[in-house]
C-alpha cells in the first residue's frame, strides 16, 4: 500500500479544492465525484501491478521506468483537468473549458498511450483474471473492431468528428446543461484522442512508417486549428452560457470565446507541430538505413 500513499495525498487535496468555494459538489453539473473514483481505482491498479512486477523482477523490468513516469504524468494531467479547480472554473469560463479539453486530447492522451498502462494494471489482478482478460482481448469479437478503430484514417476521422460535432452549438449547450451529456463529451474527447494517438504511436501508422503518422498529425493540426480560428474571429458569442464568469475575470463573453479559440489554435497547434516534427525526424533517420540479412541495418551512404 505504500506506493499508493503519494497518489492519495496528491489527489485528496485536489478533490477537496474542486468541491470548495461556491462550487456545489451536489450540483447536477458537477462531475468530479464520479471521475475521482475511477481515477483512484486506475492509480491503485497500476501502482499495485507495477510494484508486484518490480518486486518480483527488478525496477524497470516488465514496465520501464519511463513508462511509469509517462503514466504518472498522464494521470496527473487527467486529475488536473477533471477534478481540480480547473474543471470547476471550466464550467463558467470558455477559455478554461478549452484548456481542459486540450489537456485531455493533446497531453494526457499521448502520455497514457506511451505508458501502455493496461499491462501494469493487469498484474494487480489474480492470474486467473489476467488469463480471462487476455483471452477476451485476443478474441475476434474484440480484436477485429479494435483493428478497425485504430486504423490511422479511421482514428483520425473519429477524433476529428468528435472535435467538430461537440462544437455544434446544440450539442455544446446540451453539455453545459446536462451532467450526462457533459460526461459523454469528455469521454468522446479522451476516448477518440486515445484511439488517435494509439494509431500513430503504437498502431499501423507506426508500422507503415513515421511519415504516415506525421501526415495524420498535420491533418489534425490543420482542421483543429481552423476551428480555433473560427472561434477567434466570430463577431458574437456562439455559446453565451459558457462565459457566465467572464466578467469576473475582466473579459466580455466574446473575448472569452476569442481566447478559447486562440488556445485551440496556438498552444494545441504547437503540440501537434512538435509531434509532427518528431515523427518526420524519426522517419528521416530511419530512412537512412537499409535492412541487411541477420536483422541489422546498414547506412545508405558514408
Amino acid at each position: 500500500m505504500r506506493p499508493l500513499l503519494p497518489l492519495a495525498m496528491l489527489l485528496l487535496p485536489v478533490t477537496a479544492l474542486a468541491h470548495g468555494g461556491n462550487h456545489d459538489p451536489a450540483s447536477p453539473r458537477s462531475l468530479e465525484a464520479w471521475v475521482a473514483l475511477p481515477l483512484l481505482c486506475s492509480a491503485f491498479l497500476y501502482a499495485t501491478g507495477v510494484a508486484r512486477l518490480w518486486i518480483g523482477l527488478a525496477p524497470g523490468r516488465g514496465v520501464a521506468l519511463w513508462q511509469a513516469a509517462s503514466f504518472g504524468c498522464g494521470w496527473l494531467l487527467l486529475a488536473i483537468a477533471l477534478i481540480s479547480p480547473v474543471h470547476a472554473l471550466a464550467e463558467r469560463l470558455f477559455a478554461v473549458h478549452m484548456l481542459e479539453h486540450e489537456i485531455l486530447m493533446t497531453l494526457a492522451a499521448p502520455l497514457l498511450v506511451l505508458a501502455r498502462p493496461m499491462g501494469g494494471m493487469l498484474w494487480a489482478l489474480p492470474l486467473a483474471r489476467r488469463r480471462t482478460i487476455g483471452a477476451v482481448g485476443r478474441s475476434r469479437w474484440v480484436s477485429r473492431p479494435w483493428r478497425i478503430l485504430v486504423d490511422p484514417p479511421v482514428a483520425t476521422l473519429t477524433h476529428g468528428a468528435a472535435i467538430w460535432l461537440w462544437h455544434v452549438p446544440l450539442l455544446f449547450n446540451a453539455a453545459l446543461e446536462s451532467p450526462f451529456v457533459h460526461g459523454l463529451q469528455h469521454v468522446s474527447f479522451l476516448g477518440s484522442a486515445l484511439l488517435f494517438w494509439w494509431s500513430l504511436l503504437r498502431g499501423r501508422a507506426r508500422v507503415r512508417g513515421y511519415g504516415a503518422a506525421a501526415f495524420y498529425l498535420f491533418v489534425t493540426a490543420l482542421h483543429s486549428g481552423f476551428l480555433g480560428i473560427l472561434l477567434s474571429i466570430a463577431r458574437s458569442p456562439i455559446y453565451p452560457a459558457q462565459s457566465s464568469d467572464a466578467a469576473h475575470w475582466g473579459l466580455t463573453p466574446l473575448e472569452d470565446q476569442q481566447l478559447a479559440g486562440l488556445i485551440m489554435w496556438v498552444p494545441a497547434g504547437l503540440v501537434y507541430a512538435a509531434a509532427t516534427l518528431a515523427m518526420i525526424g524519426i522517419w528521416i533517420s530511419k530512412s537512412g538505413t537499409v535492412p541487411i540479412p541477420g536483422g541489422s541495418h546498414a547506412p545508405l551512404s558514408r
